[in-house]
């Protein structure tokens, strides 16, 4: 397919024709990390933070070799055009030397962590597991993530720091955690 160079509508139709032939084959997942944003530094990470106003940051800590990393950020990339009017999503590299200081102090131990921000606030989710800083594992499907980050939303618009899980107890991942120095 030949492309003229200021043929922008060309230009989306080859990207999406190349997109969607990424599409799941025989069992393989597809790496969708390649559509969302990458934080890759102490600095993006704060930037990030700090710099996204009304809206809900999402930060997925993983490693993009990661299997359950890849069927969470397929959810993402799906998701983040339905959310986008109120939600940011961005990715940190857990393997990466500059962000270590974020995996310490959110106890990034089990990959994929989601971690939710807003208006540079950590906002927290009581899912009835051990831990509401962060959700740990990935979300059993798009609408379970919408879901999620609307209830965030929601409650941050109403001043909240910590708001209520709103899926059921069997679409939630447990895990037995043990925390360090506790």
């Amino acid at each position: 397919m030949e492309v003229a160079v200021g043929d922008s509508s060309a230009c989306l139709r080859l990207l999406l024709c190349l997109l969607l032939s990424l599409k799941r084959d025989k069992g393989i997942i597809r790496q969708m990390s390649f559509l969302l944003r990458t934080l890759a530094t102490k600095r993006e990470v704060d930037t990030a933070i700090r710099d996204t106003l009304d809206k809900v940051l999402i930060l997925r800590f993983g490693c993009a070799r990661d299997a359950i990393c890849l069927q969470l950020d397929d959810i993402l990339a799906k998701s983040s055009g339905e959310i986008s009017k109120f939600a940011v999503i961005a990715l940190v590299d857990v393997e990466a030397e500059d962000v270590q200081v974020y995996v310490k102090y959110f106890d990034i131990t089990l990959i994929p962590s989601t971690v939710f921000f807003f208006n540079a606030h950590h906002m927290k989710m009581d899912s009835g597991t051990a831990d509401h800083t962060k959700w740990v594992g990935s979300f059993q499907c798009k609408q379970d993530f919408i879901d999620v980050v609307e209830a965030i939303f929601r409650g941050a618009m109403k001043g909240k720091l910590i708001v209520s899980c709103p899926l059921p107890l069997e679409s939630i991942p447990r895990f037995q955690l043990l925390f360090k120095d506790v």
